[in-house]
């Protein structure tokens, strides 16, 4: 990686000489979290009122009819989306980090091409690792503090700050803007009290029921509570846009805007159905694309995107991306070879590997679940809602969502929708002599793409009609992925300090750092704390270092019972390594502390 960001600051030297002499423009790239695509206005929400802002951003620019992400959950379809490469080539397959990188991602490519480099939210699911080296984190607020992902304003607040200092540092921008909504914890009642109220409340009877799902009034209850959630996210976009506008760089600057996949519910989220993967993808560059206009005829994904970016910004690609630029198609030209968009899923937060393939085209979809023997079940997010459990309650009784629940948790090896007849995907079409050629010949669309893409469920795919073939195939990943968290749990077990014989074993303390620090400015580092009464006041030690070790200052303060700390420090204006770190024990001297903590190294801007 160090030779990679050698090999850029040298590219991005010979790039300024070459694009000095005409202006780049800056990027706005705002995304919202697990919102369906027929969720907003313009793609034919049937409820009015929930997206005003995106319509609005909508008809002032281009909006894609056919796009999609790769994958239907946050941390593996944002990787996607920054790395131009699908999952099984970049190796973030799951919720984990992968610190051990051969290739530059978007925060890489544009920082070394001079552009200023700032994130909001979603921070530790945008790269391959975290903390990354963004010129800024926009989520912790000028005080230090971490900005509330709900808190409609802050949204606003953050895209005006980091357009300022893109400016301060004379330097283009290129800010992404990650907002929470509609993502879980939707919105509540107590919300309308603060910055996080919402500008419209959509009641339960109101709402659509979406096809793949059932009408119940528990259904409907969830349903308004992430209709509502959709419209919070689109207050946020439009707090976003206005401080764009009262920057003065509307004029210059692109504005992309998608959702990172479909809704928080079963059948969406975490799946690869045509609603799990869709997305709202909006791009509107002054003077270049044409107000309102709409593409319904080429096939593009989130694997394209950072190639897309960086041929907007002139910039020149790294080898390895497995996505190609559709800016031919922004410009308003016609492009061969898009005409599907592959698919693909691994495992969800909790590392259950539950691998699947799919190919979409405009007609059909058609999906490869390997793991799927009638035993296994189907474990993800999704199970936790609400509908999920109206479900397994009216399952006993009612032989239609009986059978969506076997679909839901067993799936079957292979599945094949017609989108014109059957958007939802509620009836698989597999062994059907009708659709007899359609599925043969997405079979092998897929198959190729696999191999193309050097894909370890290739094997498997090729072999799809024997069962042991494909439980050894699940039994292997799943084995890797155990392995994986396992190292993880031990090295967190080694990095603690060993326990003497009566020590307390319950976490009496916790810290929260921030994920960045400035040099010459403060910072601050909350503990919160649970100590038992019969420990009395505590003292909780707090110390600043640098990367070396050394301490820079400690402060000591008192704590008893439940609460928190906040502890500010002044960085100094230059740091050894230019990092520091926290360390917090808590007890009346080290020696004899009753727990210690240490964060990881800090970057120092």
């Amino acid at each position: 990686m160090k030779r990679l960001a050698l090999l850029f600051l040298l590219v991005s030297g010979m790039q300024a000489l070459v694009l000095a002499a005409a202006p780049r423009p800056n990027f706005l790239i705002i995304t919202v979290d697990d919102m369906s695509c027929d969720s907003v206005g313009v793609y034919g929400c049937p409820l009015p009122g929930t997206t005003p802002h995106m319509d609005r951003l909508a008809g002032e620019g281009l909006r894609f009819e056919h796009a999609h992400v790769q994958v239907g959950n946050c941390f593996p379809s944002r990787n996607i989306l920054f790395s131009g490469r699908h999952s099984h080539n970049s190796g973030v397959e799951g919720f984990y980090q992968v610190r051990d990188i051969d290739y530059p991602v978007m925060c890489d490519l544009m920082k070394a091409a001079g552009y200023y480099t700032a994130i909001r939210g979603k921070v530790s699911h945008s790269t391959p690792y975290q903390p990354y080296a963004w010129d800024d984190d926009l989520t912790i607020g000028p005080d230090g503090r971490k900005l509330h992902i709900k808190d409609v304003p802050s949204y606003g607040a953050c895209t005006k700050r980091g357009i300022e200092k893109a400016a301060a540092a004379r330097k283009p921008f290129c800010l992404n803007i990650n907002i929470s909504d509609p993502h879980k914890p939707f919105w509540k009642a107590g919300d309308q009290e603060g910055s996080h109220r919402v500008s419209r409340i959509f009641a339960a009877g109101e709402v659509p029921v979406p096809g793949f799902l059932f009408d119940d009034p528990a259904v409907r209850e969830e349903l308004a509570l992430y209709y509502t959630s959709v419209r919070r996210a689109d207050d946020a976009v439009g707090s976003i846009l206005a401080a764009l506008e009262e920057s003065g760089h509307e004029d210059n600057t692109v504005v992309i805007f998608l959702s990172d996949h479909g809704m928080p519910l079963p059948f969406a989220k975490t799946h690869l159905y045509h609603h799990s993967t869709r997305t709202p993808l909006m791009v509107k560059w002054p003077g270049v694309t044409k107000p309102g206009s709409v593409d319904k005829r080429h096939m593009v994904s989130a694997v394209d995107f950072l190639p897309t970016l960086l041929d907007m910004a002139g910039v020149e690609h790294p080898e390895g991306f497995d996505g190609r630029s559709f800016l031919p198609v922004i410009k308003g030209s016609a492009q061969d070879g898009r005409d599907a968009v592959f698919k693909v899923y691994n495992e969800n937060s909790a590392g259950n590997r539950h691998p699947m393939r799919g190919i979409e085209t405009r007609n059909h979809l058609y999906l490869f679940n390997p793991w799927s023997d009638g035993k296994d079940v189907f474990r993800t997010a999704t199970n936790g809602t609400a509908t999920y459990r109206r479900m397994k309650e009216l399952a006993p009784t009612n032989p239609a969502i009986a059978a969506r629940l076997e679909v839901m948790d067993h799936r079957t090896v292979e599945e094949l929708y017609d989108l014109e007849s059957d958007p939802d995907c509620v009836h698989n079409l597999v062994g059907k002599k009708k659709h007899a050629a359609a599925l043969e010949r997405l079979q092998s669309r897929l198959e190729q793409v696999m191999a193309k893409t050097g894909d370890h469920a290739l094997d498997a795919f090729r072999r799809r009609d024997d069962p042991a073939a494909l439980q050894a195939y699940i039994k292997k990943v799943q084995a890797e992925s155990d392995a994986r968290r396992g190292a993880k749990r031990k090295n967190r077990k080694g990095n603690q300090k060993p326990r003497k014989a009566g020590r307390k074993s319950a976490a009496l303390i916790e810290m929260e750092a921030p994920s960045a620090a400035a040099a010459g400015q403060g910072v601050t580092v909350k503990i919160p704390h649970k100590v038992p009464a019969a420990l009395g006041a505590q003292k909780i030690h707090v110390t600043l270092k640098d990367a070396n070790g050394n301490r820079l200052e400690r402060k000591v303060l008192s704590a008893s019972g439940n609460g928190s700390l906040e502890v500010r420090f002044d960085v100094p204006a230059t740091v050894p390594g230019n990092a520091v770190t926290f360390s917090a024990f808590i007890g009346e001297e080290f020696a004899s502390n009753l727990q210690h903590l240490t964060s990881g190294k800090i970057e120092v801007r």
